[in-house]
């Protein structure tokens, strides 16, 4: 009888409204938000081997300025040195799980430079990341001097 009664809760637990749908959002929020810390690292270091892990091939970002920017033009120019990040402190971020699709709005206050020139300050950013092949990879960016 006490087997019998394990078996129900079991498959009571397994059929129940929250078993497991709390933990996949917030773990997919994780996983995606520690994605960001490893961008923001990876772009500090210059580790363009990360970074072409973390951007997806069809990956595009929308810079302040308007300008889009395909995967190879940002490792490009993380490669050359002409995109430069000293120091940033990532600020919080705020994470939606829609399916296999995670936005993330969040801002970052750095010292950095593009191309000679000093864009440090404290930035907004909004990152798409999608579920591919098992991995999450950001898709689309787009990025704000914070006022």
């Amino acid at each position: 009888m006490t087997r019998f009664l394990g078996v129900i809760v079991l498959v009571a637990a397994c059929f129940s409204p929250a078993f497991g749908q709390a933990k996949a959002p917030a773990s997919a929020a994780d996983a995606v938000k520690q994605l960001e810390r490893d961008w923001l690292n990876a772009q500090k270091a210059g580790d363009i081997t990360r970074l072409s892990q973390i951007l997806a091939d069809d990956w595009m970002g929308l810079g302040p300025d308007g300008v889009r920017s395909t995967k190879k033009q940002s490792l490009d120019s993380v490669k050359s040195g002409a995109n430069k990040l000293e120091s940033a402190e990532m600020g919080p971020m705020d994470v939606q799980v829609i399916g296999n699709i995670a936005i993330v709005q969040g801002s970052d206050t750095e010292k950095s430079s593009l191309k000679g020139k000093d864009t440090s300050g404290k930035w907004v950013w909004m990152d798409v990341f999608a579920m591919r092949d098992g991995k999450w990879q950001a898709v689309r960016s787009q990025s704000a001097m914070a006022k």
